[in-house]
């Protein structure tokens, strides 16, 4: 790949980053004022879906901590330590944050449920529904225009981006489980206070977390693929090989594989054979030639690798 090229792909890389990191604090200081919001409104109210989205609210407020750091070490130039460089420690830390979904927000939201349902009831005032659902209708606000910002920088981006990018995707599915979890409870809240029956509640809490218990294990499931060496998508894998195949100096393409290596950088290795008659002195300009054209046509292949084996000469008897 030519130095322009390099740098036009890091400056890209970088002013999406800045995007996303400006999408991460906007939704970390709204899960801050929310988390607090709703943790005075619960214990006022001693409200269990209240609380429960509490716990919620701080877990997403961590998660963004872990997204940030993402967003800041995943770009980190390659070293000796790390020759493809940083880009994994996008796929770790959100890993991280999946595992905080899991933890903070939906086990202490089933916490939260069950316990309501083995408590002693008691008679709630019409102050505290009153609080609590105030409460519920600043965080869906303040929920829904963080959500928005979210879905408006993924519709910007070209293709899957929200598939690409583990921080956006995170942010977005964190925001739109939020505005889920609101609903939720102040559905049931409002069930209980026409009923009385704590158990709308109750039952408002436990969605919240079996919500959560899904989401984290959407995103830790999808994570853990890119942490351990995931291949490319399919089109462009095959892209890439139909492109080798069409080279007159390349007989057969014996082998392509391919690994994430960040959000913009892909390991591209195959092993090809050479049609009869290359000479040495033409195999490494031939094989310079074709990983750079490679590169050129997929700058996200940034790390390309042949083997390259020259096909026997026939024998001639």
């Amino acid at each position: 790949m030519r130095v322009d090229d390099v740098a036009e792909n890091t400056k890209s890389g970088a002013q999406e980053d800045r995007r996303t990191r400006i999408t991460v604090l906007v939704a970390l200081g709204a899960n801050l004022l929310i988390a607090a919001a709703k943790l005075v409104g619960g214990l006022i109210t001693a409200s269990p879906a209240l609380l429960s989205e509490a716990a919620h609210s701080v877990a997403d407020s961590l998660n963004e901590v872990f997204l940030l750091a993402a967003l800041h070490r995943s770009r980190r130039p390659a070293d000796g330590q790390h020759p493809f460089g940083y880009g994994k420690e996008r796929f770790f830390w959100s890993l991280l944050a999946a595992v905080g979904i899991f933890v903070m927000g939906g086990c202490f939201s089933f916490f939260q449920g069950f316990e309501a349902l083995t408590s002693t009831p008691h008679k709630e005032s019409s102050t505290g529904y009153v609080v609590g659902l105030a409460v519920l209708g600043v965080a869906l606000l303040a929920e829904g225009s963080s959500l928005i910002r979210a879905v408006l920088q993924v519709r910007a981006q070209p293709g899957d981006g929200i598939g690409s990018d583990p921080a956006l995707r995170t942010v977005l599915a964190e925001d739109g489980t939020a505005v889920i979890g609101v609903l939720l409870a102040a559905g049931g809240m409002v069930l209980h206070m026409v009923t009385g029956d704590i158990v709308w509640e109750a039952s408002a809490s436990l969605a919240i977390g079996a919500l959560l218990v899904y989401v984290a294990y959407r995103l830790g499931r999808t994570a853990r693929r890119q942490l351990i060496g995931e291949a490319v998508d399919p089109e462009l894998s095959r892209g890439i090989r139909e492109f080798l195949d069409s080279q007159d100096e390349i007989d057969h393409v014996a082998e392509l594989h391919t690994m994430q290596l960040g959000l913009d950088s892909t390991l591209v290795a195959a092993r090809v054979d050479l049609a009869p008659g290359i000479d040495s002195e033409r195999l490494e300009l031939v094989s310079e030639r074709i990983k750079r054209n490679v590169r050129e046509k997929w700058p996200e292949a940034d790390q390309v690798f042949l083997d390259v084996v020259e096909a026997p000469r026939p024998v001639h008897g």
